[in-house]
């Protein structure tokens, strides 16, 4: 409960820090939204559910796209950084046939920056989502 209170909070751990925001999902698993260290942020994957409305996933793969997308980008903004200063991003995707349509909304998320890019086929993912995204970013 007390996580779910903190709008945003950074706990140092040595030289690492745990990035935890309430402006994404917030993880029920054993692990963080987002580790800093040695100046990249390393992004867990995350999912197109709305951290305003419990359990909410959007249906079409544009506004699953978009919305896991803008999680991503609390939790680098939480963490000091944002989506223009992402160096990797691996996309898990249930179908390959709905590339071509998360390839648009992607590229109209990020516009021109262009960071190095992975797109990993998978089973079925949580809570009937069809797109997971993980990344890692400079920060500072």
């Amino acid at each position: 409960m007390q996580r779910l209170m903190a709008a945003r909070r950074v706990l140092q751990d040595g030289p690492m820090k745990t990035i935890l925001t309430s402006e994404a999902p917030i993880p029920v698993g054993h692990y963080s939204q987002a580790i800093v260290h040695d100046g990249l942020v390393y992004v867990a994957g995350q999912l197109p559910i709305d951290p305003r409305r419990a359990g909410f996933v959007p249906e079409t793969i544009e506004e699953q796209t978009e919305l896991t997308l803008r999680n991503v980008e609390a939790i680098l903004r939480s963490a000091g950084t944002s989506l223009n200063r992402l160096l990797q991003v691996t996309i898990y995707l249930s179908d390959l046939s709905l590339w071509d349509r998360v390839n648009t909304i992607y590229s109209k998320v990020l516009g021109p920056h262009r960071p190095a890019r992975a797109i990993v086929p998978t089973l079925p993912l949580h809570f009937g989502c069809l797109i997971e995204i993980q990344v890692i970013a400079a920060v500072g």
